[in-house]
């Protein structure tokens, strides 16, 4: 009697187990195949993934496997391995986790139908009556009988098929399929073929097709009849004569990326870099795993040096990994990629479409991809035999997941590179104080390149104080320093990028006599007018509405309050009337990011505004200058990161200037000059924000002196969210001073509102967990998690964990 293990997806994380089912006879079962099995009391259909295989006897009944729904494993060994790790990491389910490690062009969606077999029968309840009655026009889907009837439906319908009276149907269609094409090439020797099109000239279409089958010998059917103008049946009869033979290939849907034929220039390491170069290959050929922390000024040739180990890797038969953080990134960093390593490379990014990331997903699968470059998520990408994983800016908020399973894309890489015995290198000109500390203790190796590459100075910062430009009477957004230096620029032919972290035209519309602020209907939060649409827009829950300028509660006129960057646009068109100006935020790349840098580095528009996206990574040399706008914006934020999250992004973003042969200027505009972030940002000196921001670390107990696990209530029911976070906590601080967990040193904070309270229409408070991230606290965590789930008056709310959350939330 074969059994097997099986994680199922209709398992909520409270009941989240492997599952015993039987293997038919006549069933053949591989772990890592997908399956239908039937689960709970209802027996209704779930898809489930195959763990393990055993022969052992089954303690007690058990159901049997409906149907192997892929034949072939679409997870391998590794993934279900890496599924079950994230699953007790993260407080995920086994199918959240592998969900989020397959594409999700994989993955099926099912339909259960029900039809009737019996007409109403006596002995029935009123509700099975009326499902029984609906069903006798036809099969329905089960949500088509819930919306008619009502949810009791769902049980009626079960209770309906244990009698007999209905019979239940599930259908299954995959996300995307696989592409194939028809080829058309000579069954016989082409002089058989030109002698058959000579005997039957009547037949013009089917001597066409041979006379060009005889020169081209295979071309795909849209080929064939597009050149010969021979119809598709033209071809079969044909094929059925003898003549021509069909078969079918599969095509991959993958944009080309560029002209593989011009080859790429040599790559030349200064001595730094060769140094590092060196290093790091050498460890590479240890066959240990490890970490490596590549601290790099901006502009100090990092990318060269992926470029060179990844070289060096692929001709010993590794494969390599190289992570942006974002998507604004990949177009530049592809092109040099594929510059060297040509069809190698696979991109992966949530920018693609499904079909392209799906075909790129299963040429890394395959071996035809040695090297992979992408976003947060290309840390999954099957690649075999991996020799490094670089995560490139890995200090970067974007490498972490907002949903669930909540994993930072450096965990994910360490984990890979532990099972591969492979190097994982973090590259930074700003690292997070965590990897700081850990090169500083020595569980990191730590590299460094103090100097930009071929001797170019940093760039020369200017700092504006916002205060003295209002007490002179400038009320904009364009400091006077900031506006001289982009004068100087335009009349040079040079380029500028301004940043601010902040989209759409005014923070919000105030009523000056009453104080009023258009609110977000779902959400805590004040809509964000934009003046592109005249409208108003939540950036939590995407809710719109028309602006309206008159105050509701008093008539009065509305006044706008602080800017983003349609605002900045409008000035800048003011300031400098016929200068054209490139707008990158979420709002204006519906064109895609490569089409916006792109025109940018061709056209050599003189202005670039844009949001985080340009503030890392781009690398143009004719930009001169970097403007921050408004550098306090993320500096004082209620989270341990402010500081870092600051200083790492005005140091990133004044890094982008002066990358070339020309003197680069940054200006930094702040009402807070003499603040030491902004101070160290200006000065580009990380040693001596690190420094301080570590003795700040230490005294709050924040990482990477512990590590801060924030368990999250929500709910429709303020109140109700408010009382069961508040017994979470309780019970929390209860365990935390009993065996075994007394001896863990936890503290337990809350419960306290999130930041923003409410989000489409779900109130968030929260509880903080201070400690070590182990097993034991783990434990407890998941612990205090099912048993909230299983708790009937929690029944509407739900509770999840995060770790060392790199964003407020």
């Amino acid at each position: 009697m074969c059994l097997a293990k099986i994680a199922v997806e209709a398992a909520t994380y409270a009941i989240d187990k492997p599952y015993t089912y039987l293997v038919p006879e006549d069933m053949t079962l591989a772990v890592g195949c997908r399956v239908l099995v039937p689960f709970g009391r209802g027996n209704r259909v779930s898809e489930g993934m195959v763990l393990e295989l055993t022969e052992d006897l089954p303690g007690g009944p058990v159901k049997a496997v409906r149907l192997n729904v892929d034949g072939d494993p679409i997870a391998s060994q590794q993934e279900i391995k890496m599924a079950l790790w994230m699953r007790q990491r993260y407080f995920c389910t086994f199918y959240d986790a592998i969900r989020t490690i397959l594409p999700a062009a994989v993955w099926y969606r099912y339909k259960e139908s029900w039809q009737a077999l019996s007409p109403v029968v006596e002995g029935l309840s009123r509700r099975e009556s009326a499902v029984l009655r609906l069903l006798q026009d036809g099969a329905m889907e089960t949500e088509a009988v819930v919306e008619h009837e009502g949810e009791s439906a769902v049980t009626a319908l079960y209770a309906l098929e244990k009698r007999g009276l209905v019979a239940r149907h599930t259908q299954s269609s995959r996300n995307v399929s696989d592409k194939h094409v028809t080829l058309v090439s000579l069954a016989v020797s082409g002089e058989e073929a030109l002698a058959w099109a000579d005997a039957n000239r009547r037949s013009a279409k089917m001597c066409d097709v041979l006379r060009f089958l005889a020169q081209q010998r295979e071309t795909t059917m849209q080929e064939l009849t597009y050149f010969t103008g021979a119809s598709r049946q033209s071809v079969i009869a044909l094929e059925k004569r003898g003549l021509v033979s069909l078969r079918q290939q599969e095509q991959y849907r993958i944009t080309t990326q560029r002209d593989y034929t011009q080859p790429a220039p040599p790559i030349t390491l200064n001595g730094e870099q060769q140094r590092v170069f060196e290093d790091m290959l050498q460890r590479t050929e240890s066959g240990k795993a490890g970490v490596t922390l590549l601290h790099g000024v901006t502009g100090s040739g990092k990318t060269l040096i992926y470029i060179r180990l990844a070289q060096a890797l692929l001709e010993r038969g590794k494969t390599v990994m190289i992570l942006v953080p974002e998507i604004a990134l990949t177009p530049q960093m592809m092109a040099r990629f594929t510059a060297y390593f040509g069809e190698k490379v696979a991109l992966l990014h949530s920018g693609l479409r499904m079909t392209e990331r799906y075909d790129q997903w299963k040429r890394i699968r395959r071996g035809e991809a040695t090297v992979v470059l992408g976003t947060r998520s290309a840390v999954f990408a099957p690649l075999q035999n991996i020799g490094l994983i670089v995560l490139d800016e890995e200090q970067e908020s974007s490498y972490e997941s907002e949903s669930s399973p909540s994993y930072h894309a450096r965990d994910i890489a360490k984990y890979r590179c532990l099972a591969e015995n492979a190097q994982l290198l973090l590259g930074s000109a700003t690292p997070t104080v965590e990897s700081a500390y850990y090169a500083e203790q020595g569980d990191y190796h730590l590299a460094q390149l103090p100097s930009r590459y071929n001797c170019h100075s940093l760039p020369r910062v200017i700092v504006a104080d916002m205060r003295q430009e209002l007490r002179s009477g400038n009320f904009g957004i364009i400091s006077r320093p900031l506006y001289e230096e982009l004068r100087q620029n335009i009349e040079r032919g040079e380029q500028s990028i301004l940043f601010l972290n902040r989209r759409g035209s005014s923070r919000q519309l105030l009523c000056p006599n009453c104080g009023y602020v258009p609110q977000c209907r779902r959400c805590s939060v004040y809509l964000t007018y934009h003046s592109v649409n005249d409208r108003m827009m939540c950036h939590y829950c995407g809710h719109s509405e028309r602006a309206s300028f008159e105050c509701p509660e008093c008539g009065t006129k509305l006044r706008h309050i602080g800017a983003g960057t349609q605002k900045v646009a409008e000035e800048l068109a003011q300031l400098f009337p016929d200068v054209p100006v490139l707008r990158m935020d979420a709002d204006s790349v519906t064109m895609g990011h490569e089409a916006v840098l792109r025109e940018f580095s061709e056209k050599q528009v003189p202005i670039l505004l844009g949001t985080q996206m340009v503030a890392k990574g781009l690398d143009f040399e004719n930009v001169t200058l970097v403007g921050v706008l408004a550098a306090d914006l993320s500096l004082y934020v209620d989270h341990y990161r402010a500081s870092e999250r600051t200083f790492s992004l005005l140091t990133q973003v004044v890094g982008r200037a002066g990358r070339g042969e020309k003197e680069g200027r940054a200006v930094i505009q702040t009402y807070t000059p003499n603040n030491e972030v902004i101070q160290a940002a200006a000065e580009q000196d990380y040693k001596r924000f690190y420094e301080s921001e570590l003795r700040i670390r230490r005294l709050r107990c924040d990482p990477p002196f512990a590590d801060l696990f924030t368990v999250t209530v929500t709910g429709s029911d303020e109140s109700e969210v408010r009382r069961a976070a508040k017994e979470l906590q309780q019970s929390l601080d209860y365990a935390a001073k009993r065996p075994p967990y007394d001896g863990l040193n936890l503290t337990v904070l809350g419960p306290a509102p999130a930041a923003v309270v409410k989000i489409n229409d779900r109130y968030r408070y929260r509880v903080t967990v201070v400690g070590k991230n182990e097993k034991h606290l783990r434990g407890l965590l998941s612990h205090m998690m099912k048993a909230f789930s299983n708790r009937s008056e929690n029944r509407r709310m739900q509770v999840y964990v995060d770790c060392n959350l790199m964003d407020e939330r």
